[in-house]
């Protein structure tokens, strides 16, 4: 690093990192970029993300028929988030919602605003279809989106990445950035309050492919200085014992014992601790965000490699036992609620039951690498795959080498499969399943489609959501019996609990200056991203509306860049 005297120094080469550094070399600063990895991760998690956006009132949604507003954005916001931690604590310290709330409502009304003009002015563009993630818990005011909101960028994740990255890798040859790549910050130096510089170790060269784990071993220390640190540090996603004594066991019933990752092992939390010790405040470390439909990826790049299903309202859900769950856990509904339900079944996993017919339609798998149609951004490819007889091509090779399916022409079969999944537990995670009993829910449920109306909620909802242009058209499968041959085969998927983001992190004003225990800003120190809560210290409360996180990370990194801009 001789010879170049940095403006701030960026720890963390994920997308918050890279939109800071963009940010602030746009006003000429320099900027160093310190990642404990190798360049060939530079992206961060984002690169392996679906690249789903939360936008309101878009051109998108218009054209599908879809009325949104800035005011029914917030109002959703709002009841999903349930910020309730806003009231100043005795000596006058920030509640840790503070400014949590205010930077959820600058947040979605960047969503409504700028944000879709500042990443076209980038090159990112969108798919025309708009989706409806998290279609919520049956009250208007409650958690949910009361419309579909979530874009799917053309190039998904590593689109995203890319329109950010091309001007970082043009600044840098400009000479405005530095890469330290293998440089693992440890601690932040300080002079008096001020944070002035980060303290390390150089990591032994390696030239693993992305995502997958690196040596720690350590070559020499380091000490480097700038008037400005920036943390971009990610979350705690992949460190289990983190997530476990974090755990809200009172709003989401017992900690799991078998857990799967759906980030790379680099997603460690270990920049939480960092500055918490330079005097920055951590908020609201009970909210998290996990997935209830994580399956066990058959080609892993990372220990415990998880990927999640992205479901469409159609699939019956039973838990462990083999009971239908209740109004509202349905898939894409409710992630939390049903994280929930099924902690107070006493086990930690699921069950879908669907038929082929579902399982075209409706089954979407995240990440960049499964969707290599929409990534490599090839249309002709995804017509193909998207419009072809059977699902796509990565859907199916779960179906013939994912562990946690099941295949068969019979429910008999089916559940006899579903057994010898469970026969393969150890230790030991939950019962064996009676196909009678799933017979005659399951018969229970078919019997209500003789009409165009239904007792049953979940036909109801699918029925609402068949209103919406896009479900008709390419993602909800029209209401048919589970057990018709002409439907088949059957499938059953056992579901686990995938970890993926955390919600709280360092508190931060609108500025993403990191604040201390007294509600002072900590001079030289910014945090976003996911470290920051993806913004403020908990910008989701307790629940996210997805396509909002690589949103946060891209809205707190553009601040933190702007004000170190800003000087």
């Amino acid at each position: 690093m001789q010879g170049f005297e940095p403006d701030a120094i960026v720890v963390g080469a994920g997308l918050a990192g890279l939109v800071a550094t963009y940010e602030a070399t746009r006003a000429g600063r320099r900027v160093l970029v310190l990642d404990q990895e190798n360049r060939a991760n530079l992206g961060g998690q984002a690169w392996w993300s679906l690249g789903g956006l939360f936008l309101v009132d878009s051109p998108e949604q218009r054209r599908m028929g879809i009325r949104d507003s800035a005011e029914l954005a917030w109002q959703d916001w709002q009841g999903s988030a349930g910020f309730d931690r806003t009231a100043a604590g005795t000596a006058g310290t920030p509640g840790e919602d503070h400014w949590a709330r205010q930077w959820a409502q600058a947040y979605v009304d960047f969503a409504a605003g700028e944000k879709r003009a500042y990443l076209r002015e980038l090159g990112l563009r969108l798919l025309p279809f708009v989706g409806w993630a998290e279609r919520g818990r049956g009250d208007a005011a409650g958690h949910g989106n009361s419309v579909p909101r979530f874009h799917l960028t053309w190039g998904t994740g590593p689109e995203v990445v890319r329109v950010f990255l091309d001007k970082v890798l043009a600044a840098e040859q400009a000479g405005l950035v530095r890469f330290g790549f293998r440089h693992r910050v440890d601690a932040l130096v300080r002079d008096g309050d001020a944070v002035t510089g980060v303290r390390g170790a150089v990591l032994a060269p390696s030239d693993v492919e992305r995502g997958a784990p690196s040596s720690r071993e350590e070559v020499s220390p380091f000490e480097l200085h700038a008037p400005a640190v920036v943390l971009t540090t990610g979350g705690i996603g992949h460190n289990h014992d983190l997530i476990r004594a974090a755990w809200p066991v009172e709003r989401l019933g017992p900690v799991p014992k078998y857990l799967i990752s759906g980030v790379p092992a680099y997603v460690d939390g270990r920049g939480l601790g960092i500055a918490r010790d330079a005097g920055a405040r951590l908020v609201n470390a009970d909210r998290m965000w996990h997935y209830t439909e994580g399956i066990h990826n058959w080609d892993p790049v990372w220990p415990d490699h998880a990927i999640r299903i992205i479901p469409g309202p159609s699939s019956l859900w039973f838990d462990a036992t083999g009971k239908r769950f209740a109004a509202p856990n349905y898939p894409g509904f409710d992630s939390l609620g049903t994280l929930a339900a099924i902690g107070a079944t006493g086990y930690d996993y699921s069950w879908f039951v669907l038929t082929q017919s579902i399982i075209e339609k409706e089954f979407a798998l995240s990440g960049s690498e499964q969707n290599p149609d929409i990534t490599g951004k090839d249309l002709k490819v995804m017509l193909r795959a998207r419009l072809a007889k059977g699902a796509p091509g990565p859907v199916e090779r779960f179906k013939t080498d994912g562990v946690d399916f099941v295949v068969a022409d019979t429910l008999e079969e089916l559940v006899a499969g579903m057994n010898r999944i469970v026969d393969g537990d150890s230790p030991a995670r939950g019962p064996h399943l009676d196909a009678a009993d799933l017979r005659r829910q399951i018969e229970a449920r078919d019997a209500e489609l003789g009409n165009a109306f239904s007792k049953d909620f979940q036909l109801m909802a699918i029925g609402n959501a068949r209103r919406s242009r896009t479900d008709r058209v390419i993602r909800v499968a029209k209401p048919h019996r589970v057990l018709d041959p002409a439907h088949g085969p059957l499938v059953a998927v056992r579901l686990n609990i995938l970890t993926r983001k955390t919600l709280g992190g360092v508190m931060t004003d609108l500025d993403s200056r990191a604040v201390d225990a007294g509600g002072a800003v900590v001079p030289g120190l910014y945090a976003a991203g996911e470290v920051a809560g993806f913004g403020g210290g908990g910008v989701h409360g307790y629940n996210a509306l997805e396509g909002t996180f690589l949103g946060g990370c891209i809205f707190s990194g553009r601040a933190a860049g702007r004000a170190i801009a800003r000087g």
